[in-house]
């Protein structure tokens, strides 16, 4: 079983999933920052592909994706990082990414690539509903791989029906339409959409993302949803820590003090 769905049926709640850019702060790091991550109980990672124009993220992710790429990152060279991670690496791995550098790179040979490595899906965020159904879900099922889509506060209930019932892994909730990491707390509009989208009894299970950076957005985002994912705090912690593991460290007890 796709190590997505194994995680979602041994534990509903309280997930939390941690983006990081590969390749920051410095080359080598990408699968060292995976095992801390790891080794400190998170219980998802989302490695970031590095891009030069990542329309959906803030400053922070902005910054990252131009110091990785400064230092050599890209898909040939992450693929060779993640070679033998499966070794000590259990938890599920996603990709996350914009579709420009996988087209270069080639959307079947990412999938196979992708699959040799062990990484269990993707997150594509300008990948467009219905070119996923129409081309490239049916190449990532052929190699059990998870495309999983996102959803904001804007998206119907119609599309949002139809995401659920065309994907499975789960779904991920923009807090906001914004930029990423621009929030310190979530108003009564977001709660609105996370009472709305909870109320609605979907099949997958939701991750909130965007804005998570202390204790009460992880809380609220726990409170709404199956988890949280934390992206720019991390990063920004990532590249001003002396090491990989005071990082994670700091992360873990921002989130919890």
């Amino acid at each position: 079983m796709n190590r997505i769905k194994e995680l979602f049926k041994r534990k509903q709640n309280d997930i939390l999933s941690i983006y990081f850019t590969a390749g920051f702060p410095k080359l080598e790091d990408t699968c060292a920052v995976i095992r801390e991550l790891q080794n400190k109980g998170v219980d998802l990672i989302e490695v970031g592909i590095p891009f030069s124009d990542p329309m959906a993220d803030g400053l922070v992710i902005q910054e990252s994706s131009m110091q990785a790429l400064k230092n050599g990152m890209n898909l040939r060279i992450l693929f060779q990082q993640l070679a033998n991670i499966r070794k000590d690496v259990h938890i599920p791995l996603i990709m996350m990414g914009y579709l420009n550098p996988i087209m270069q790179y080639g959307f079947d040979t990412f999938c196979k690539d992708c699959k040799a490595v062990g990484v269990d899906g993707m997150i594509i965020p300008d990948l467009p509903f219905k070119d996923y159904l129409d081309e490239y879900k049916a190449i990532a099922d052929k190699y059990d791989l998870r495309i999983i889509m996102l959803i904001t506060p804007a998206t119907s209930d119609e599309r949002i029906r139809l995401i659920d019932a065309h994907t499975d892994g789960f779904i991920y909730m923009v807090s906001s339409a914004s930029t990423t990491g621009t929030q310190t707390n979530f108003d009564q509009e977001k709660q609105s959409y996370f009472k709305r989208i909870k109320a609605m009894k979907l099949n997958n299970p939701q991750l909130i993302g965007f804005g998570i950076s202390n204790k009460s957005t992880l809380a609220a985002a726990l409170q709404n949803a199956s988890g949280a994912i934390v992206g720019s705090k991390f990063v920004a912690i990532l590249g001003e820590s002396k090491d990989i593991k005071s990082a994670v460290e700091e992360l873990l007890k921002s989130l919890s003090e």
